[in-house]
């Protein structure tokens, strides 16, 4: 059975443990703790504690995303990138989460494979690096990322699929998971509808509420008997209430359940002696 985990920004602007919290009433199987300012985040005594508290093991890790998280764990994206392995090992995560660099981040961005490599290497982990989404301006693709928005041509082992970065980079997500094939580890169950031109806006629908194929690459990974995470990374902000924003929690595990419950097609058996034509005649 693929587990189906909440991330724990799904819940912002509540905190962490709300997010521990709503993840069990709402009927996932674990969380995706996402690394903020908030030092609760980062404390791997407290993350324990919560886990127990709330019977939510901790499935991954999302490293610091930059814009959000200068200063986290210091500058050095280098850094930053260790410490989440470092995180994910302290509370048993099996998966760390990481954004391809900024193309302004120097020597990180031109040797981030490696970096990537190294830190599994040395903490025994997964990372699985994120598809992300063109920054356009005047109706031109600035190239923010470097090496690229897309993990399927870079030199990574495992990868995360978002479908609402691919609503945003207008990439098939049916076709990028067939790209990454094994290397697919992980996947961010949202949603999302193609932007218009030059407008960068990261929607994190409720899947089923956008134009991408969820619930057919879900499916897929069904039958492939997939074993990998997924992991639902929606908006809740706009929820007027405790309850509202429960109901929204419920709807998305819900729909990662009815579409995981595809069963693999069965393995043909052989044919028995018995129903074997008779070689006497």
């Amino acid at each position: 059975m693929i587990q189906v985990g909440l991330s724990t920004i799904s819940v912002f602007p509540k905190g962490v443990e709300d997010g521990f919290r709503l993840s069990r009433e709402a009927g996932f199987d674990g969380v995706e703790v996402m690394v903020t300012t908030d030092a609760k985040t980062r404390s791997p005594e407290k993350l324990l504690e919560y886990a127990e508290r709330y019977e939510q093991p901790i499935m991954a890790i999302h490293a610091p995303v930059v814009l959000l998280t200068t200063f986290v764990w210091g500058r050095d994206p280098f850094t930053k990138l260790d410490r989440s392995a470092e995180l994910a090992v302290s509370v048993g995560a099996p998966t760390v989460v990481v954004h391809p660099p900024f193309r302004w981040q120097g020597k990180y961005a031109r040797t981030f494979t490696d970096a990537v490599r190294a830190t599994e290497q040395k903490h025994g982990v997964e990372v699985a690096v994120e598809n992300m989404f063109p920054w356009a301006a005047g109706g031109i693709d600035r190239q923010a990322y470097l090496p690229g928005i897309d993990p399927s041509e870079m030199d990574v082992d495992h990868a995360t699929l978002d479908f609402s970065h691919c609503a945003l980079a207008k990439r098939d997500s049916m076709q990028l998971a067939l790209d990454l094939g094994d290397r697919l580890r992980h996947l961010h169950l949202t949603d999302g509808v193609a932007a218009e031109e030059g407008r960068v806006f990261d929607e994190h629908l409720l899947p089923g509420h956008g134009n991408e194929p969820v619930a057919e690459v879900l499916q897929m990974l069904a039958k492939q008997q997939w074993t990998g995470q997924v992991i639902a990374e929606i908006k809740t902000r706009q929820a007027r209430s405790e309850r509202d924003r429960l109901r929204l929690l419920t709807e998305t595990v819900e729909f990662a359940r009815e579409h995981l419950a595809v069963e693999a097609p069965a393995e043909a058996e052989p044919e028995s002696v018995a129903s074997s034509p008779d070689p006497t005649g």
